[in-house]
């Protein structure tokens, strides 16, 4: 799904793929990072999301970003830092004009991550109508709940405060694991 190359928009568009599927972020959490936000570690990211949907009051959380050994997260987005000369200020900003590709200071919107993901997954020949900005969120728990990932460190990675929200993502994820008649046939 994410996109090979090195344009300056497959660079960055890596990275909104990769680090939102990573953190499981929403596509407004995606949008609202900042070069303060993040602080690399040996381990891999820490990214802090100063404000979210489920957050309104601003106390902010920690999530990790772990490097990973098929496509890493952290190296796309210090990738698409570094192409974009990206030192201060919003992480994921506009580029205008295909050919020049300039890079300006102006944050990408909700839906532009949505658009991101819907070029994404129809390059993979998949209706994107049915896919959008949260699929890369609601993708991560699938993934993860198929994995046996602990409930609880789902959570932690989602920052959702209850089990029964998270199961939301999860219901068609579990269908087959631990089933009552796997194995009796």
């Amino acid at each position: 799904m994410v996109p090979r190359g090195d344009t300056l928009r497959q660079v960055r568009d890596r990275a909104i793929i990769l680090i939102g599927f990573a953190g499981a972020f929403r596509r407004s959490e995606l949008v609202a990072l900042d070069v303060a936000d993040l602080e690399f570690t040996p381990e891999g990211a820490l990214i802090t999301i100063r404000r979210s949907k489920t957050d309104q009051e601003g106390l902010g959380r920690k999530v990790a970003i772990p490097r990973g050994d098929v496509a890493c997260p952290v190296e796309a987005l210090k990738a698409w830092l570094a192409a974009a000369a990206i030192t201060a200020g919003a992480i994921f900003v506009r580029i205008l004009n295909k050919c020049a590709q300039r890079i300006t200071d102006k944050r990408l919107a909700g839906r532009n991550v949505a658009a991101i993901v819907k070029s994404g997954v129809a390059r993979l020949g998949f209706d994107p109508a049915i896919f959008g900005g949260h699929s890369l969120r609601s993708g991560l728990v699938t993934t993860a709940v198929k994995r046996g990932v602990n409930l609880m460190k789902i959570c932690d990675q989602t920052g959702h405060k209850s089990l029964e929200m998270l199961r939301v993502y999860s219901r068609d994820a579990e269908l087959f694991a631990g089933n009552a008649a796997a194995g009796l046939l």
